[in-house]
């Protein structure tokens, strides 16, 4: 089997690299991070079309950069498929011509075929002699795409590529990527602001920050475990606090949160004494129903009342403010048919349950 795509840069400059990345034939891995991290760099390095780098890069089999040695291949001998977030095709050439132009590896006489069969398989049957202006945002974007896979590349890159469409059609060409990518064998790197779009595509997701990846992990890793309290505030977690460890066992820790008792079922080297800092995902934190019983200590109850409701669709937005320490509040989302079935509304007094094996200590 293929390694894949094999990356070890560095860089000086006014953005610096330090990046040692793999990802697998088949699989997506997605690059998020601020305005500034790294990405497009990153994206450039890989496509040849920036050269200040020093390091290797190989793919599929191939050294594509090796410094040491003095090799840097061009762009055009690095057999890189790219989508762009404003397409990138050609006006003058109907969506037919766009792909057979990125063909030039077939016979001229199979181009057409496979052309129209690369259509087919976007969903773009029958619409072959439109010019990219009588097509809508999501077909270009659906002809950018398939001219890419059609040049039979070693690797793909996705740079923002449905940022561009309203959002009915990201949703849309985000399926038709996640159907389509079974057929696709090689690897394939997603450069997004949108961590949505990077939870719902990705297989891994790469968090980069001032040029440097602070934690490569699958998707539900990544949200429940991040590495760092500043990797969990680029993804735009909330509920970070500080504590102290007061117990340490086989279980877990038992940390004192502002006077509140709280476990985490984390294995850890902690010390009694230790100052953490933990989190509570929004998935760690229920919000107990005025019948219920007041949860045992395993379930660390916390006692508050409602400062903020606020509907956002199909969600509710809720902070609670803890009865122990106000200035501490606890961020979630609950579904809106929760909040009118139990006719929660701000100033109600309510207890939370944090469960223990979904909070995290740094």
């Amino acid at each position: 089997m293929s390694p894949g795509l094999e990356v070890s840069l560095r860089a000086q400059g006014q953005i610096p690299l330090e990046m040692d990345l793999r990802c697998a034939p088949g699989e997506i891995l997605a690059l998020i991070g601020p305005s500034g991290s790294g990405k497009t760099t990153l994206l450039r390095a890989l496509a040849g079309l920036y050269t200040q780098v020093s390091g290797q890069i190989r793919c599929q089999g191939r050294t594509w950069l090796d410094s040491q040695q003095g090799l840097c291949l061009k762009p055009e001998q690095r057999w890189v498929g790219m989508v762009f977030q404003q397409y990138a095709l050609f006006p003058h050439l109907t969506a037919l011509q766009n792909l057979t132009l990125a063909m030039s590896h077939l016979p001229r006489q199979a181009r057409e075929p496979a052309a129209l069969a690369w259509l087919e398989r976007v969903n773009l049957a029958g619409l072959h002699n439109r010019l990219s202006s009588q097509l809508s945002g999501g077909q270009r974007q659906r002809v950018a795409l398939a001219r890419a896979l059609a040049s039979k590349p070693d690797l793909l890159l996705l740079d923002e590529p449905f940022s561009a469409v309203d959002q009915v059609t990201r949703f849309r060409l985000r399926r038709e990527l996640a159907l389509l990518r079974k057929q696709i064998d090689i690897p394939m790197l997603l450069v997004t602001h949108d961590l949505d779009e990077a939870l719902q595509l990705a297989d891994r997701i790469c968090v980069l920050h001032h040029g440097q990846q602070l934690q490569c992990a699958d998707p539900i890793s990544l949200m429940q475990h991040p590495a760092s309290p500043d990797v969990a505030r680029l993804l735009g977690l909330q509920n970070i606090f500080s504590a102290s460890v007061v117990a340490v066992g086989r279980e877990g820790l038992s940390l004192d949160w502002a006077g509140c008792p709280i476990k985490v079922s984390q294995p850890s080297e902690y010390a009694i004494g230790d100052q953490v800092t933990w989190i509570a995902p929004p998935q760690s934190i229920l919000l107990q129903r005025p019948d219920r019983p007041v949860p045992g200590d395993s379930e660390n109850p916390i006692a508050g009342s409602i400062t903020e409701l606020v509907l956002m669709g199909p969600h509710a937005s809720v902070r609670v403010l803890p009865n122990h320490a106000p200035e501490l509040p606890l961020s979630f989302f609950i579904p809106l048919h929760y909040v009118e079935r139990q006719q929660l509304h701000e100033g109600m007094p309510v207890t939370l349950s944090l469960k223990a094996h979904s909070l995290h200590v740094f």
